[in-house]
Protein backbone atom coordinates (compact mmCIF):
# COMPACT_ATOMS: atom_id res chain seq x y z
CA UNK A 1 0.00 0.00 0.00
CA UNK A 2 1.39 3.41 -0.95
CA UNK A 3 1.39 6.15 1.70
CA UNK A 4 -1.33 8.01 -0.20
CA UNK A 5 -3.53 4.89 0.03
CA UNK A 6 -3.76 5.19 3.80
CA UNK A 7 -7.27 5.72 5.12
CA UNK A 8 -6.04 7.64 8.18
CA UNK A 9 -8.21 10.72 8.74
CA UNK A 10 -11.00 9.42 6.53
CA UNK A 11 -14.60 8.62 7.37
CA UNK A 12 -15.57 5.03 6.60
CA UNK A 13 -19.25 4.90 5.80
CA UNK A 14 -20.97 1.52 5.89
CA UNK A 15 -22.66 0.61 2.65
CA UNK A 16 -26.38 -0.23 2.99
CA UNK A 17 -25.53 -3.88 2.25
CA UNK A 18 -23.18 -4.20 5.26
CA UNK A 19 -24.99 -6.46 7.71
CA UNK A 20 -22.37 -6.94 10.45
CA UNK A 21 -24.29 -5.96 13.61
CA UNK A 22 -21.27 -4.00 14.88
CA UNK A 23 -21.23 -1.76 11.81
CA UNK A 24 -24.72 -1.55 10.30
CA UNK A 25 -25.26 2.06 9.18
CA UNK A 26 -22.08 3.17 10.91
CA UNK A 27 -19.72 6.06 10.27
CA UNK A 28 -16.18 5.42 11.53
CA UNK A 29 -13.29 7.84 11.82
CA UNK A 30 -10.06 6.05 10.89
CA UNK A 31 -7.43 7.14 13.42
CA UNK A 32 -4.56 4.97 12.12
CA UNK A 33 -4.07 2.86 9.02
CA UNK A 34 -1.00 1.25 7.52
CA UNK A 35 -0.39 -1.75 5.29
CA UNK A 36 1.72 -3.59 7.87
CA UNK A 37 -0.24 -2.84 11.05
CA UNK A 38 -3.85 -2.65 9.87
CA UNK A 39 -6.31 0.00 11.04
CA UNK A 40 -7.92 1.47 14.13
CA UNK A 41 -11.08 3.53 13.99
CA UNK A 42 -13.77 4.98 16.23
CA UNK A 43 -17.46 4.63 15.32
CA UNK A 44 -18.89 8.15 15.62
CA UNK A 45 -22.64 7.63 15.31
CA UNK A 46 -23.79 4.94 17.76
CA UNK A 47 -24.78 6.39 21.17
CA UNK A 48 -24.81 4.05 24.15
CA UNK A 49 -27.51 4.28 26.85
CA UNK A 50 -24.91 6.05 29.01
CA UNK A 51 -23.99 9.68 29.66
CA UNK A 52 -20.63 11.28 30.18
CA UNK A 53 -21.75 12.08 33.73
CA UNK A 54 -21.94 8.35 34.44
CA UNK A 55 -18.38 7.95 33.16
CA UNK A 56 -17.28 10.79 35.44
CA UNK A 57 -18.95 9.07 38.42
CA UNK A 58 -17.16 5.79 37.66
CA UNK A 59 -13.87 7.70 37.60
CA UNK A 60 -14.63 9.63 40.82
CA UNK A 61 -14.72 12.94 38.92
CA UNK A 62 -17.21 15.63 39.89
CA UNK A 63 -19.15 16.98 36.92
CA UNK A 64 -19.39 20.76 37.27
CA UNK A 65 -20.91 21.33 33.84
CA UNK A 66 -24.37 19.77 33.49
CA UNK A 67 -24.35 20.15 29.71
CA UNK A 68 -21.13 18.16 29.39
CA UNK A 69 -22.36 15.54 31.90
CA UNK A 70 -25.54 15.02 29.85
CA UNK A 71 -23.64 14.20 26.65
CA UNK A 72 -24.15 10.66 25.39
CA UNK A 73 -21.20 8.29 25.24
CA UNK A 74 -20.67 6.49 21.94
CA UNK A 75 -20.06 2.82 21.20
CA UNK A 76 -16.74 3.30 19.45
CA UNK A 77 -16.47 -0.29 18.29
CA UNK A 78 -16.47 -3.92 19.38
CA UNK A 79 -12.85 -4.06 20.63
CA UNK A 80 -11.93 -3.16 24.25
CA UNK A 81 -15.35 -1.73 25.06
CA UNK A 82 -14.17 -0.58 28.49
CA UNK A 83 -11.41 1.62 27.03
CA UNK A 84 -12.31 5.28 26.53
CA UNK A 85 -11.33 7.60 23.70
CA UNK A 86 -11.94 11.34 23.57
CA UNK A 87 -12.19 12.61 19.99
CA UNK A 88 -11.73 16.36 19.85
CA UNK A 89 -10.55 19.27 17.78
CA UNK A 90 -6.79 19.74 17.93
CA UNK A 91 -5.36 21.65 20.84
CA UNK A 92 -4.58 21.24 24.50
CA UNK A 93 -1.66 19.64 26.22
CA UNK A 94 -2.92 16.21 27.29
CA UNK A 95 -0.88 13.30 28.65
CA UNK A 96 -1.73 10.83 25.90
CA UNK A 97 -2.91 12.22 22.56
CA UNK A 98 -2.61 11.00 19.02
CA UNK A 99 -2.83 13.56 16.22
CA UNK A 100 -5.08 12.31 13.44
CA UNK A 101 -4.90 15.50 11.37
CA UNK A 102 -4.28 19.22 11.78
CA UNK A 103 -7.83 19.56 13.07
CA UNK A 104 -8.57 16.33 14.95
CA UNK A 105 -6.91 14.29 17.65
CA UNK A 106 -7.83 11.47 19.99
CA UNK A 107 -6.82 11.45 23.65
CA UNK A 108 -6.94 8.48 26.01
CA UNK A 109 -5.64 9.95 29.27
CA UNK A 110 -7.58 10.80 32.41
CA UNK A 111 -6.49 14.46 32.42
CA UNK A 112 -8.75 15.39 29.51
CA UNK A 113 -11.76 13.77 31.20
CA UNK A 114 -10.99 15.62 34.45
CA UNK A 115 -10.82 18.90 32.48
CA UNK A 116 -14.12 18.09 30.77
CA UNK A 117 -15.75 17.35 34.14
CA UNK A 118 -14.61 20.79 35.35
CA UNK A 119 -15.98 22.43 32.20
CA UNK A 120 -12.44 23.22 31.01
CA UNK A 121 -11.97 20.57 28.32
CA UNK A 122 -12.03 21.00 24.56
CA UNK A 123 -15.12 22.82 23.26
CA UNK A 124 -15.76 20.22 20.56
CA UNK A 125 -15.25 16.75 22.00
CA UNK A 126 -17.05 13.47 22.57
CA UNK A 127 -16.23 10.21 24.31
CA UNK A 128 -16.42 6.73 22.81
CA UNK A 129 -15.94 3.38 24.54
CA UNK A 130 -14.19 0.74 22.47
CA UNK A 131 -12.79 0.88 18.98
CA UNK A 132 -12.93 -0.86 15.62
CA UNK A 133 -9.81 -2.73 14.57
CA UNK A 134 -8.71 -4.41 11.37
CA UNK A 135 -5.66 -6.63 10.93
CA UNK A 136 -3.21 -5.92 8.11
CA UNK A 137 -4.99 -6.26 4.76
CA UNK A 138 -8.46 -6.79 6.25
CA UNK A 139 -9.79 -3.27 5.67
CA UNK A 140 -8.42 -3.26 2.15
CA UNK A 141 -10.32 -6.52 1.45
CA UNK A 142 -13.52 -5.05 2.91
CA UNK A 143 -13.11 -1.94 0.74
CA UNK A 144 -12.61 -4.17 -2.32
CA UNK A 145 -15.77 -6.09 -1.35
CA UNK A 146 -17.72 -2.79 -1.28
CA UNK A 147 -18.53 -2.93 2.44
CA UNK A 148 -17.46 0.72 2.89
CA UNK A 149 -16.91 3.99 1.14
CA UNK A 150 -14.18 6.30 2.39
CA UNK A 151 -14.70 10.05 2.43
CA UNK A 152 -12.69 13.04 3.63
CA UNK A 153 -13.39 14.07 7.22
CA UNK A 154 -16.03 16.78 7.47
CA UNK A 155 -15.71 18.80 10.71
CA UNK A 156 -19.43 19.59 10.70
CA UNK A 157 -20.35 15.92 10.58
CA UNK A 158 -17.70 15.03 13.14
CA UNK A 159 -18.45 17.72 15.72
CA UNK A 160 -21.72 19.49 14.94
CA UNK A 161 -24.24 16.96 13.70
CA UNK A 162 -26.35 14.85 16.07
CA UNK A 163 -24.79 11.39 16.32
CA UNK A 164 -27.81 9.44 15.11
CA UNK A 165 -28.16 11.62 11.95
CA UNK A 166 -24.62 11.15 10.67
CA UNK A 167 -25.00 8.08 8.45
CA UNK A 168 -27.99 9.46 6.54
CA UNK A 169 -26.40 12.92 6.36
CA UNK A 170 -23.32 11.56 4.60
CA UNK A 171 -25.48 9.96 1.94
CA UNK A 172 -27.61 13.11 1.55
CA UNK A 173 -24.40 15.15 1.19
CA UNK A 174 -23.39 12.82 -1.65
CA UNK A 175 -26.83 13.22 -3.26
CA UNK A 176 -27.64 9.53 -2.79
CA UNK A 177 -30.72 7.91 -1.31
CA UNK A 178 -29.30 4.75 0.34
CA UNK A 179 -32.69 3.02 0.18
CA UNK A 180 -32.49 3.13 -3.60
CA UNK A 181 -28.99 1.65 -3.81
CA UNK A 182 -28.46 -1.88 -5.05
CA UNK A 183 -27.29 -4.27 -2.37
CA UNK A 184 -24.96 -5.82 -4.93
CA UNK A 185 -21.88 -4.28 -6.49
CA UNK A 186 -19.68 -5.34 -9.34
CA UNK A 187 -16.04 -4.84 -10.22
CA UNK A 188 -14.93 -3.79 -13.67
Amino acid sequence: MKDDASLTNRLLVAMPSLEDSNFVQSVTLICEHSADKGALGIVINKPLPMTLGEVFEQMDLEARDATVAAQPVLRGGPVNRERGFVLHRSGGNWDSSHVISDGVQVTTSRDILAAMARGEGPRDAFVALGYAGWEAGQLEREMHDNAWIALPVDGDILFEMPFEDRWNAVWRHLGIDPVRMSRFAGHA
